[in-house]
């Protein structure tokens, strides 16, 4: 295994190896703080994340407001105390290292909540990592706060534009380009249209590319930090010190989870090192409309059922639709095909009694139960995204993205915040990288083994 060096990240000398930062309240001021400390460069999300009462107990987000709008924010005013909170935590336990911020493009009230935590806590944070969607605005913003921002980006393509339309005014405090490979990447996932999420392209060509756009630009000494899929740094070796990527750091978003220092409940812990090789896999369920990776569990058998008992209609009688069906509590009428009409009274037979409308002409079938939890959980909006395709709500003048809400989707927000605190690992949302399986088979975890960061980062070093 080759030494590694340190390299230069927003001008000071770090060993180059980032702690990924995952929302919500999965990596907070303490683990990020811990990572910073022992020479790599921590990473706490302000996605929502946790703040305490004078007691030291967490604050759970509740949400009082009658309206979207007010609910809207509370949950502002949430994230805000919370991400200046985790700062605080980082920075204390820190020793000097560099801290990151890491905020979601798409999540609600972005460039509010950034520059609330960043001026809540001036001095504190080094640096703003941020992904999911097009963040060209972060770099205005990082650079009126003096500190380095890191795009996340999953091709030169999509680094091409945001450098077009904001990024080159801003140069001198690009810290750096994070590549999340779209595949192996825990959370969310930037595949494009043109991609195929199935078969997996090798990243070594495409972060060559995002390599030559930069130096094409001047950026040949920007880092680019390598996240999804790395686990041991040997199978990587290659990559250190190869002078046609250029400086290259690693970023690691899953091993820190199975830590001393990691905020996940233990039962969690445990799960990780059980996962099995094809439990995680690409979904394209989320309410932000992105391909994201997670594990199989009943929460996501659940959606994939639901999106199974879907048959399409129309309002009526065209060409093969000709079959008079009724929906909804009055049992209006729609039209669907002789054959869906079949299989639309096997579900309901089944139990799947309620019809529900998609924003796509087409109709699901879910039990009552089900059905009074989508549609709650709808009413309950708290616009946690800046556009909403569960709840229809978006964040522009209106409220709304002007379609139908989605019952084929789900709340993320609500399932984040309770698998996060309450410990429930199979009827909620659980992201993980690809590489997750991995814990079950390497010898580091043995005999139920948990490190502390320092012993973890330590290990990393040594291509293990």
């Amino acid at each position: 295994m080759k030494v590694l060096n340190a390299i230069r990240m927003a001008g000071r000398e770090v060993l180059p190896l980032v702690e990924g930062g995952k929302g919500i309240s999965i990596t907070n001021g303490q683990s990020s703080g811990a990572w910073a400390a022992v020479g790599g460069v921590g990473t706490f999300s302000a996605v929502n994340a946790d703040s305490f009462d004078a007691d030291g107990n967490v604050i759970e987000q509740i949400y009082r407001g009658r309206t979207r709008r007010e609910r809207h924010e509370e949950l502002v005013r949430y994230a805000i105390d919370g991400g200046v909170t985790q700062a605080k935590i980082a920075y204390e336990s820190a020793n000097g290292g560099i801290l990151n911020v890491n905020v979601l493009w798409e999540m609600g009230a972005a460039e509010r909540v950034l520059r609330g935590v960043l001026e809540g806590a001036k001095g504190l944070i080094n640096g703003v990592t941020c992904g999911a969607g097009m963040p060209y605005k972060v770099a205005e913003l990082a650079s009126s706060f003096d500190i380095a921002y890191y795009p996340i980006v999953s091709s030169s393509r999509a680094f091409r534009a945001l450098w077009k339309r904001a990024y080159h005014k801003f140069a001198d405090r690009l810290g750096g380009v994070v590549y999340e490979d779209p595949w192996r990447a825990g959370g969310h996932n930037g595949l494009s249209n043109s991609e195929d999420p199935l078969v997996p392209e090798d990243p070594f060509p495409r972060v060559k590319a995002l390599r030559d756009l930069m130096r094409d630009i001047g950026l040949d000494d920007t880092p680019i930090i390598m996240a999804g899929g790395v686990w041991y740094l040997r199978e990587w070796e290659d990559w250190i010190d190869n002078d046609e990527l250029g400086p290259i750091a690693f970023q690691f978003g899953t091993r820190p989870m199975l830590t001393e220092e990691s905020p996940i409940s233990d039962i969690w812990k445990q799960r990780l090192m059980t996962l099995k090789e094809g439990e995680i896999s690409l979904n394209r369920f989320s309410p932000t409309g992105f391909y994201s990776s997670a594990v199989n569990n009943d929460f996501i058998k659940e959606l994939k059922a639901r999106n199974d008992r879907q048959i399409a209609y129309s309002t009526e009688p065209v060409g093969d639709h000709s079959a008079e069906f009724g929906v909804g509590a009055r049992k209006r009428s729609v039209y669907v095909t002789p054959h869906d009409k079949t299989r639309a009274e096997g579900w309901r037979a089944e139990g799947y009694t309620e019809a529900l409308r998609t924003p796509d002409s087409t109709i699901i079938f879910v039990t009552p139960e089900k059905s009074i939890s989508i549609r709650t959980d709808q009413i309950d909006c708290m616009g946690c995204l800046s556009s909403c395709k569960f709840s229809n709500w978006a964040q522009t003048d209106t409220h709304t993205t002007g379609k139908k809400a989605d019952p084929r989707s789900f709340c993320i927000q609500k399932t984040l915040q309770v698998i996060g605190h309450a410990g429930d690992l199979e009827d909620q949302l659980m992201f993980a990288g690809h590489a997750a399986f991995r814990f079950a088979s390497d010898p580091f975890y043995s005999n139920g083994f948990i490190p502390s960061v320092k012993q973890l980062f330590e290990r990393i070093q040594t291509g293990d």
